[in-house]
């Protein structure tokens, strides 16, 4: 067959996770807690085995860069993940707040992994968050409504990393990132980066590829893409501040996660 995007190989230098040794997709529902987990239909065995230690390598690292455990990685067991399967041909990856499900193409999903996972968490969060809201909605988009913040020291971390995504600091002026999605959209003449859950993801995304801890699998293309080239991604001390308060806001889930 002709070797596919999935057989090239990915950078990465964090630890082992494995130790050479294989996992299953069954391995990565039990050891994190996934509601489930789907392989497409036209994923052959050896896409599988390969796709299913990508996953897991990336899975573990972003655990470690978040500093949270791996009932924060499946949300609590209510996330499911896909695998060429759940998809649709006009995205490589995608999140569906209705089934809760977190889909990565077979050749084209490689980088978007933290994005989705984004998604997935702003999706969960929600009604742990705000007062008000439905279970397909994402805690992002509603904090710009002006939604109510549901008091808790955890919720007052994670507003503050709103709030420096979509506004300027010590401002009510949108923020660098925020006009230039925007404006991204303009010029292309659609509503999609200036969203506010897309431009929360990106941000997350420039925060996690930030990390001493690189895994072209989990993300890539906060820099140097395409996509970058747009804007659409914090930059410069507006990207720092961001990535300052969600590593700090993660470190805190998991040490209150630790201590129950």
């Amino acid at each position: 067959m002709t070797p596919g995007r999935l057989y090239q190989p990915f950078y990465r230098n964090g630890p082992s996770h494995r130790d050479g040794a294989d996992v299953t997709f069954r391995d990565i529902v039990k050891i994190f807690g996934f509601k489930s987990a789907k392989v497409g239909a036209w994923v052959s065995k050896e896409e599988q085995q390969i796709a299913a230690n990508l996953f897991f390598d990336a899975l573990c690292d972003l655990m470690t860069i978040l500093q949270v455990n791996e009932q924060v990685i499946s949300l609590r067991g209510t996330l499911s993940i896909a695998f060429g399967s759940g998809g649709n041909k006009h995205s490589s990856a995608l999140y569906n707040p209705a089934t809760k499900t977190l889909a990565l193409a077979k050749n084209a999903g490689a980088g978007a992994l933290a994005h989705e996972y984004f998604h997935a968490f702003d999706n969960f969060i929600t009604q742990r968050f705000l007062k008000k809201v439905s279970a397909k909605d994402f805690a992002s988009a509603l904090w710009l409504q002006r939604n109510q913040v549901i008091e808790h020291p955890l919720n007052n971390l994670l507003e503050r990393c709103y709030q420096h995504v979509f506004l300027k600091q010590d401002s009510d002026q949108p923020s660098e990132v925020f006009v230039k999605s925007v404006k991204a959209d303009k010029a292309l003449g659609t509503f999609y980066y200036a969203m506010p859950e897309e431009i929360s993801a990106r941000a997350f995304e420039a925060f996690v590829q930030d990390n001493s801890l690189k895994n072209d699998f989990l993300v890539k293309g906060t820099k140097q893409s395409p996509e970058a080239k747009l804007g659409i991604y914090p930059l410069g001390a507006e990207r720092a501040l961001i990535g300052h308060h969600f590593k700090t806001y993660f470190a805190m889930l998991g040490k209150t996660l630790e201590r129950r």
